[in-house]
């Protein structure tokens, strides 16, 4: 039943689509509709055909019969569903979420790998990594098996062989895939829920050292209901559900006092631990802390003196607010943002521990990490 809906909405929108073009091409032949329209202009008519500007003015006509470039993108959506592959403007459309579908061969980046052991070779702290698969390694049985030639947990377990022993390899996958069937990812985004990065975060957290904290003492925030993701961008797939971007608040004597970024011009503005104001933008992720900046320094309650330095993606945006609990400072650095050493932005001496938290895709080609850990880097140690 499912497949004969299918064609018969694929037909139904061809032939609308037909319908437009013959209407508009009429339309752009005749003159009707416009002011300056003359009749018996058949020898005009000839003439563009001849020296193609009738072509022009069909094309802008035709565009313009749309509403815009959203509806015209969520009408290809739902006729390459129906039709064929269901994959639009690279976007594997599935039945209940949208799943990244790049089929094109990828690496794990040397030179990446290459900067992390640089940097450990001369910190006197320890250094922890985590691989984050996107939603299509852990959702990789949906997609057709020909995009499965390489999948993202062999893309991780590369990269955490090019890593020596002292760097700290933490696994996110297998817990991820585990709990699959649960919201630990966006239905119309690659990255991974609040709910995804807290799962993670037990076992990171004692890796670090320490107990995680028990998730029933969390308040949970619907902070929004209607975030549409990259994916979404990308195919404008109307049956695709908004997600919800949450707020975990802990129960607990620990609090934030004060949190401040810090740009590539060295200038420091403090603001609120979630930036709610980008709750009314066109980038809604922008809410989890530092999202768009080079670096968020994070003060807390805690007396312990413990100060832990993240280093990663979008993906420790939503993960770094379960870490506060457990430290009296947290400085996350953006790499896609900066613009200088990291020296710049902190003094990495200051902390006890380094964490490397990125998705795999920001670990897969150009080196991330270059220009941040320049300081470190002796030579071009590939590997």
């Amino acid at each position: 039943m499912k497949r004969i809906s299918n064609v018969i909405t694929a037909v139904s929108v061809t032939l609308f689509i037909a319908v437009m073009l013959v209407l508009t091409l009429i339309s752009a032949v005749t003159g009707e509709g416009s002011g300056n329209a003359k009749k018996g202009s058949a020898l005009s008519t000839v003439i563009s055909l001849v020296d193609g500007s009738i072509g022009e003015k069909i094309t802008k006509d035709f565009a313009g019969s749309f509403s815009g470039r959203i509806d015209w993108v969520a009408i290809d959506a739902k006729t390459e569903s129906a039709i064929c592959e269901n994959i639009v403007n690279g976007v594997y459309i599935a039945d209940s979420r949208l799943i990244e579908a790049d089929n094109t061969a990828r690496t794990v980046s040397g030179k990446c790998a290459s900067s992390i052991l640089s940097y450990t070779n001369v910190y006197d702290g320890a250094v922890c990594l985590v691989a984050v698969p996107g939603s299509a390694g852990v959702y990789s049985e949906l997609l057709p098996e020909y995009m499965d030639s390489r999948t993202q947990k062999q893309l991780i377990d590369r990269f955490y062989e090019l890593l020596d022993t002292g760097v700290r390899r933490i696994d996110a996958y297998n817990r991820l895939k585990m709990l699959s069937d649960n919201y630990v990812y966006f239905r119309s985004d690659n990255k991974w829920t609040s709910y995804g990065a807290y799962c993670v975060y037990r076992t990171v957290i004692q890796k670090l050292g320490f107990q995680p904290l028990s998730y029933d003492k969390y308040s949970i925030e619907h902070a929004a209901d209607s975030y549409c993701g990259d994916l979404y961008s990308r195919t404008q797939y109307m049956h695709c559900s908004p997600d919800l971007l949450d707020i975990y608040t802990y129960d607990g004597d620990t609090e934030v006092t004060g949190c401040t970024l810090r740009e590539n011009d060295g200038t420091e503005t403090e603001c609120p631990l979630y930036n709610r104001d980008a709750l009314r933008s066109d980038n809604m992720y922008a809410l989890y802390p530092g999202v768009g900046h080079p670096m968020i320094n994070i003060r807390t309650s805690n007396g312990n003196g413990r100060k832990l330095l993240v280093i990663g993606d979008d993906y420790a945006a939503s993960f770094v607010p379960f870490l506060l609990q457990h430290y009296s400072e947290v400085t996350v650095i953006y790499p896609e943002h900066t613009t200088l050493p990291l020296s710049s932005y902190t003094d990495n001496t200051e902390y006890e521990r380094t964490l490397f938290l990125f998705g795999i895709d920001s670990l897969c080609g150009e080196n991330i990490l270059e220009e941040l850990l320049s300081e470190y880097t002796k030579g071009d140690r590939l590997i």
